[in-house]
């Protein structure tokens, strides 16, 4: 799955890249022009300015070719959210492709996924070295200015920003743009691109809000009646035990609540990870991904186990 993930990954990043440069998909504001698939995106206003149409054709085409089509992709992707959550994130997403390549690097500098946590996660075959620092900081850096010059280019014709680079004749503001994009994104990927994941990115935050209001919703599901094998719980890559929680990339603890999992980008890490040690050991995986009235079950069922422990926690106490 993992493998499949990554092809998903690495398509839609090249995709994110070259579509300015091959007009799949910018708008021009040199021309006030919406390019789509390699053509001029016309919402007929140009022809009603020069009386070619009436006003009641224009109204048409703008709702036809305005609207409608942005009524239809937002529909179609938060439907995909209602069911299966942050799919987008774990599986598409450019920033998150990126924030992934980083953790692996950083951890490869100091056992570590961010800079902020304060335990190291240990990886079979990984000593953390210094000589990784200038790579990862290198990277950020790389990382940065691809995204400022590729924003830019959404919005100004790529040959002219590509080419104003290599020749060094850029505007002052496409320069001031790209030195404050660049630095912007540095700092992100290099000191907050998980707590932007988490909390700052628009679209990722709507997929969970719509995700969390829908019960049947696609949720990772725990065995808690056998429980007790996560106690051998390690692979060969998490060797120090809870391999689905060191292998979560957002650092959520796969076996918690569904509204304790609310940045879940479903990549199916923590369920690889389940899958490789229990099978190892010759039992079944203890998670697995639940949707529809099973996943209503899990959910009630997994409430009523929190209730369970909270009320024994206050007779104790």
């Amino acid at each position: 799955m993992q493998r499949r993930r990554l092809l998903f990954q690495l398509g839609f990043f090249a995709l994110f890249l070259l579509a300015p440069a091959l007009n799949l998909l910018r708008f021009d504001l040199t021309e006030a022009q919406l390019w789509f698939l390699g053509q001029r995106w016309s919402l007929g206003i140009d022809a009603f300015r020069a009386g070619e149409i009436t006003a009641n054709q224009a109204a048409l085409q703008i709702i036809l070719r305005a609207f409608l089509p942005a009524i239809v992709i937002i529909g179609v992707f938060l439907g995909v959210a209602w069911r299966y959550g942050r799919l987008y994130c774990g599986w598409l997403c450019p920033h998150f492709t990126l924030v992934e390549t980083l953790n692996g690097v950083l951890q490869r500098a100091c056992g570590k996924l961010s800079l902020w946590d304060r335990h190291r996660t240990r990886r079979t075959g990984i000593q953390p070295s210094a000589r990784w620092w200038p790579v990862f900081f290198g990277l950020c850096t790389v990382f940065g200015f691809l995204w400022a010059i590729t924003l830019l280019t959404y919005l100004l014709p790529p040959a002219s920003i590509w080419g104003g680079l290599i020749h060094g004749t850029l505007t002052p503001n496409q320069a001031r743009f790209l030195i404050a994009g660049s630095l912007i994104f540095t700092l992100e990927f290099a000191f907050a691109r998980h707590l932007f994941c988490r909390f700052g990115c628009a679209v990722g935050l709507f997929q969970s809000l719509v995700w969390m209001a829908n019960p049947k919703g696609m949720v990772v599901a725990f065995r808690r009646e056998q429980a007790r094998d996560c106690r051998t719980c390690s692979t060969a890559a998490h060797p120090q035990g809870s391999a689905c929680d060191n292998g979560c990339p957002m650092r959520l603890h796969p076996r918690n609540i569904k509204r304790m999992m609310f940045s879940c980008v479903q990549c199916g890490q923590c369920l690889d990870a389940c899958e490789e040690t229990q099978t190892a050991q010759g039992r079944e995986p203890l998670l697995e991904w639940r949707i529809g009235a099973d996943a209503v079950r899990e959910t009630l069922r997994q409430r009523k186990a929190e209730q369970a422990a909270q009320a024994g926690q206050k007779a104790s106490s």
